[in-house]
């Protein structure tokens, strides 16, 4: 059966590879993907849940982070305010990988476990699950957190304000831009999970996340669980926001028209989500499970 006897010898030798300072390589990387992925596939629901919980709270802080930096930043080059907000996004991912939680789009890599019989179809459906429920209720969560603090008021409601032309622009992408943009959102994404299974220690995990998520984020990919955050803060202060906000910036809620829950839902969520799936599953896990992981037969 393939992912059973056809691996053996070859992943006793990969995983014991010698001690050191230097980085795993690729085969055994790819390994490394498949164990965790059974591993996290066979966690019980409720630790799931609450890790997924973490994760959504966790890229939010780093979708806080971004938004903040960027506030006031109109009289930069585009390309040095999209390098900014992809820098300090980073925040989210490095939160996720070295504190440790479960989010949606990293696990689209348990398909490698899943392709590789170490995880049942169900056990892997079973934890998307989970983990997108999850990550969902930190982020809104947390959304819904930010406009308790009022924080959309500083900087003269220029907080508020960025935070809205985020969600709104968000909202306004067609279905085919926002699923090709989920796609190639979550090989960078998946890639910053793989390259940090290569990995000694946490500076190394730091760097490795960086570039793959700084390069998404500046290239204007959307990832769907940073929306989970992103877009419901634009809606909150859209529809919570006392006068004093509106007249400080000197406009009015009518002015977001486009910023809706089904927008949001339908427009935005739905095809990057999928989009995330087909990046995750198909443009990393799968290529690398067919490279380094399916079963070979050799000829003397």
């Amino acid at each position: 059966m393939p992912g059973s006897d056809d691996h053996t010898v070859e992943e006793t030798r990969e995983v014991t590879a010698p001690l050191g300072v230097d980085g795993v390589l690729p085969p055994q990387i790819a390994v490394a993907a498949e164990n965790a992925g059974a591993a996290k596939g066979r966690q019980d629901t409720l630790s799931t849940l609450l890790l997924a919980i973490l994760a959504g709270a966790f890229v939010a802080m780093g979708a806080i982070f971004s938004t903040i930096t960027i506030v006031g930043a109109e009289g930069l080059p585009f390309g040095a305010t999209r390098l900014l907000a992809g820098v300090t996004f980073c925040l989210g991912l490095i939160l996720v990988v070295v504190a440790g939680a479960e989010l949606f789009t990293g696990n689209n890599l348990l398909v490698m476990a899943c392709v590789s019989r170490k995880l049942t179809l169900p056990q892997l459906l079973r934890n998307w699950g989970v983990v997108y429920v999850g990550n969902l209720l930190g982020a809104t969560a947390t959304a819904a957190m930010m406009l308790l603090t009022a924080q959309y008021a500083m900087a003269d409601g220029d907080v508020g304000l960025t935070a809205l032309r985020i969600a709104e622009g968000k909202c306004n992408l067609s279905f085919t831009e926002a699923l090709t943009r989920g796609i190639y959102c979550n090989a960078l994404v998946c890639l910053a999970i793989w390259l940090c299974l290569s990995c000694r220690t946490t500076t190394d995990k730091i760097l490795a996340i960086l570039f793959p998520i700084t390069a998404f984020v500046a290239a204007g990919f959307e990832h769907s669980v940073a929306n989970m955050y992103f877009i419901p803060v634009g809606l909150f202060i859209k529809q919570w926001a006392g006068p004093e906000f509106w007249q400080a910036t000197s406009t009015s809620s009518d002015a977001y028209n486009t910023l809706t829950w089904e927008a949001y839902l339908l427009k935005n969520l739905l095809p990057v989500t999928i989009g995330n799936i087909i990046g995750g599953t198909l443009f990393v896990g799968v290529i690398y499970w067919v490279i380094y992981r399916r079963p070979r037969h050799y000829s003397e």
